[in-house]
């Protein structure tokens, strides 16, 4: 006599195998919308072929993407994790070695080696971590069942022009779960907008060209308005008492006013001219360390819109390109 125990038992594999049905109809129903959309927008028939044939979800891109932290690092722990000596080393050997190419980089777009090497730093530890996930299937499963999916079926679609352009094949697009690509880490549409064949080849290939990948972070650069021969900002002091509702990137005053006001640059020189403006920024508050921020930190926040990785790109470009 079956009991309700082995009633249940028998069910639930049943019951497993008709969500999975499901969840396999939902996507291939995904998919061929997303077939009539890149076909809409252009995209060849051979492409869709090649990038979506036999695609499925990505369960570790679901976990990933649910697990997600919600905890926010002070400075001193962002900094710590971040600008370290073993990264400060790695730097230091990757411009040794690539120094006339971080200067013909600087020649044709007017962008600093440090900031360049920092980004290429902190986004793939100079080219050595980059994702392996393979972003058309990472995109597919977030656009199908993510929480931004408009977003990310945005992203797909540019990832599909870029396979369509022939700079890269499926299996070579490679980056993090959420769709980041190669050294730079590039969003889809960021590539698009930015990317560059630095090295003269018809491609443009920001996963194993150095060339390209330092070219197309100093492109996005040059882009959002980084301003040659000045600098990001500066490491400094602010007095004791000092008023800490004047800090903050949006409360600029000529550096000549900061000065007037007891702030001074750590190290006693000034990185910019006194009519130049400035932002402090307290990262961790009067306690913490102390920065004044220059025209150029609103272009790296672009890239990243944080102050704490920007400041993070500029000490450790700093420290790499001596």
């Amino acid at each position: 006599m079956l009991t309700r125990r082995l009633l249940i038992a028998a069910a639930a594999p049943a019951a497993l195998a008709a969500r999975a049905n499901a969840a396999s109809d939902s996507f291939q129903s995904f998919l061929a919308g997303l077939r009539a959309e890149a076909r809409r927008a252009g995209i060849a028939p051979a492409t869709l072929d090649s990038a979506l044939t036999g695609l499925a979800p990505n369960q570790k891109v679901i976990e990933r993407d649910r697990r997600q932290p919600e905890f926010t690092m002070t400075w001193a722990q962002y900094r710590a994790l971040l600008v370290t000596d073993q990264r400060i080393e790695a730097g230091r050997a990757a411009y040794r070695q690539h120094r006339a190419l971080f200067g013909a980089v600087d020649n044709r777009y007017g962008v600093s080696p440090g900031v360049i090497a920092g980004i290429w730093g902190l986004e793939s530890s100079f080219g050595t971590k980059t994702g392996d996930f393979r972003v058309v299937e990472a995109l597919a499963t977030l656009a199908w069942e993510g929480r931004r999916a408009s977003f990310f079926r945005g992203e797909l679609i540019a990832a599909l022009r870029i396979l369509d352009a022939g700079d890269v094949t499926p299996g070579r697009m490679t980056g993090s779960y959420a769709g980041a690509m190669g050294q730079p880490q590039f969003m889809p549409s960021s590539y698009l907008r930015y990317a560059v064949d630095f090295e003269g080849n018809g491609r443009r290939d920001i996963w194993t060209s150095v060339p390209d990948v330092l070219g197309s972070i100093a492109n996005y650069l040059a882009r959002s308005g980084w301003r040659a021969g000045e600098c990001w900002g500066q490491p400094a002091i602010v007095p004791a008492g000092f008023d800490e509702y004047r800090a903050g990137r949006d409360n600029r005053l000529p550096l000549s006013e900061w000065t007037r006001l007891g702030v001074r640059p750590l190290g006693g020189r000034l990185a910019a001219p006194p009519n130049a403006q400035a932002a402090v920024l307290l990262p961790d508050g009067t306690g913490g360390e102390a920065f004044l921020a220059y025209g150029n930190f609103a272009a790296i926040r672009r890239y990243n819109p944080s102050d704490l990785y920007a400041i993070a790109i500029g000490l450790l470009g700093d420290q790499v390109v001596t």
